[in-house]
């Protein structure tokens, strides 16, 4: 079993017809009129809605949005706000849509959620009434007498009415029952067994364990499924256990760990595991139940937990049922609401985790390394500056803090796979910041006004020369920016350069060729013709090419080319 299974979604929707109240244009639709979940689980509560896109003159906009169950002082309680609700719900907003997200479902979570939204306008205020009916269950064995009175008639009862198709697991004694899926079972019983079922697929939620006859028979019930809690805290994790025989031995143990046992079959206590020494201590406050205490939790703790006892008559409870999955989670500082000034910031922080406390906890925020006094809630609001890192922990656990939040630092740039390219050739541009909350990296080129590229890598294909230049990478955050630049060159590729000394030889080859043919043919014609005493031919030739108007604007290839041409007439 994975250690997310416990927080999994397992939702059945009593009626999924949309439900749409609404009139004159304002109006709230929600994806379902009741849903039905099981306890520990996680349900997600879907709504769109609608509203005038002019009013009284003016634009209409939608200013805030949350849920509510409750009322105080004829005004609605925002989920995010009220502490029964502590961490455990969270919305997922869009332009007239949203959904309400509750983790770690209990049963006092059955009620009636409803969605308000206000607007700008002076009656813009708006609640989709009837909402949506949230009913938390629980699964439940029902023990039925059968005519034979040696036999029961058991039930895998739900409150909430499971798809006809599913499918279901039994267990007899903490050990599953293998080829047995109806939500019925019949069974010769014993008075020291116990029965419990679950829905296949969702073995993180089997019922308690009932005894066939009477109240005492072998079972252990954990008080919770899954326990989600924050690094450096401490958690308690409970059962109650009984037995009709004497109990000779009893500890608690993780599947997890059992690559470090003797053997793999036999699990060994934690209470004298190395691993867990000084950290784990097990009490009973009462007889029959069993407390597993661990302190200064760290993430490497989140596993599953269970308890085993031993009787005089060799039975052992092991449980192939669920224990408790523990899931251990680090504080981190999200900015919920940000005003950036000219010289700094207005911020509202919040310490997070993905878990729910289990207990009202305070906090130590800090800033710049100095304890900000005063500050002992999740929340913290203030001014904030670009230089200023901040960060929180549990009141207590201070060496467990969060990872601070500050801006991008200075980004370093680089190209790959060197700084002078060749043509036709595929570059990397690579642009990398420390910055918590991670930066967004943008590529500009010097000159350009509109961005190259976005992401820490900015790819060229078949660069060119004219891709040569200054690039820089902006790196920002919620805190603020920071930006590096490099220098491109691109340089003629190999094969270039080949053909370009392949025309200039070419080039010089064929004027030397021509020069020699002219030569050639110049002394052919001093052998062949008659000339004026006192007087070379060439000398003749040459005059008549120099009062030529156009000799002395061309080349001396050309020249040579002509006197070549003359010579040979």
């Amino acid at each position: 079993m994975s250690l997310t299974a416990a927080a999994s979604v397992f939702v059945v929707i009593l009626l999924s017809v949309q439900v749409i109240q609404g009139q004159d244009g304002w109006g709230v639709t929600y994806s379902s009129t009741e849903i039905c979940a099981f306890k520990g689980s996680t349900v997600e509560i879907r709504c769109t809605y609608r509203y005038p896109s002019r009013k009284y003159g003016r634009d209409a906009e939608v200013n805030e949005t949350f849920w509510f169950t409750k009322l105080s002082g004829n005004q609605p309680v925002d989920l995010r706000t009220d502490s029964d609700y502590q961490d455990r719900v969270e919305y997922s907003c869009s332009e007239k849509s949203c959904s309400l997200r509750i983790r770690d479902l209990r049963e006092s979570d059955s009620a009636e959620y409803k969605f308000m939204f206000i607007t700008n306008q002076p009656d813009g205020r708006y609640t989709g009434s009837p909402g949506v009916t949230l009913r938390i269950t629980d699964l439940q064995v029902k023990v039925n007498s059968s005519s034979d009175s040696s036999w029961r008639d058991l039930k895998c009862h739900s409150s909430c009415r499971l798809p006809d198709r599913s499918s279901y697991i039994w267990y007899e004694s903490g050990e599953k029952i293998q080829s047995q899926t109806s939500s019925t079972y019949s069974v010769y019983f014993n008075s020291t067994d116990s029965y419990s079922c679950a829905v296949e697929g969702r073995e993180d939620f089997p019922s308690p364990p009932v005894c066939v006859d009477g109240q005492t028979c072998n079972r252990v019930i954990y008080t919770d499924r899954s326990i989600c809690a924050s690094k450096g805290s401490s958690v308690n994790i409970s059962c109650l256990f009984n037995s009709p025989e004497s109990i000779t031995s009893k500890f608690w143990f993780s599947p997890d760990h059992s690559y470090q046992w003797q053997s793999p079959s036999q699990p060994e206590d934690l209470s004298v595991d190395s691993q867990f020494a000084g950290i784990v201590h097990v009490f009973e406050s009462e007889t029959g139940r069993s407390t597993l205490r661990i302190t200064d939790l760290t993430e490497s703790d989140s596993a599953r937990y269970h308890f085993k006892f031993n009787t005089t008559s060799s039975f052992e409870w092991r449980s192939s049922l669920p224990g408790t999955t523990l899931t251990v989670t680090a504080l981190q500082v999200q900015v919920t609401r940000i005003t950036v000034h000219q010289s700094y910031t207005e911020a509202e922080l919040k310490c997070h985790s993905s878990c729910s406390p289990a207990a009202r906890l305070s906090y130590v925020w800090f800033k710049n390394g100095q304890k900000v006094t005063g500050v002992e809630t999740s929340s913290f609001k203030g001014r904030v500056y670009p230089g200023d890192i901040i960060s929180c922990a549990l009141k207590g656990h201070e060496n467990y803090g969060s990872p601070p939040v500050y801006a991008p630092r200075l980004p370093s740039v680089s190209v790959s796979p060197s700084a002078e390219m060749t043509e036709g050739a595929s570059v990397n541009l690579t642009c990398s910041s420390d910055a918590n909350p991670a930066a967004n990296y943008t590529w500009y080129k010097e000159n350009e006004d509109s961005p190259k590229a976005s992401g820490q890598i900015f790819t060229i294909t078949d660069i060119r020369a004219e891709h040569s230049g200054n690039y820089y990478c902006e790196a920002q955050n919620t805190r603020g920016r920071h930006n590096s630049t490099l220098q491109l060159i691109v340089v003629a590729g190999s094969l270039t350069m080949m053909i370009n000394i392949i025309r200039l030889i070419l080039v010089v080859l064929v004027s030397v060729l021509l020069l020699l043919f002219c030569l050639w043919m110049r002394k052919k014609k001093t052998l062949s013709s008659t000339t004026e005493p006192n007087e070379p031919t060439e000398t003749v030739e040459m005059r008549e090419l120099e009062s030529d108007p156009d000799y002395t604007n061309i080349s001396p290839l050309k020249r040579e080319t002509a006197a070549c041409g003359r010579s040979s007439e």
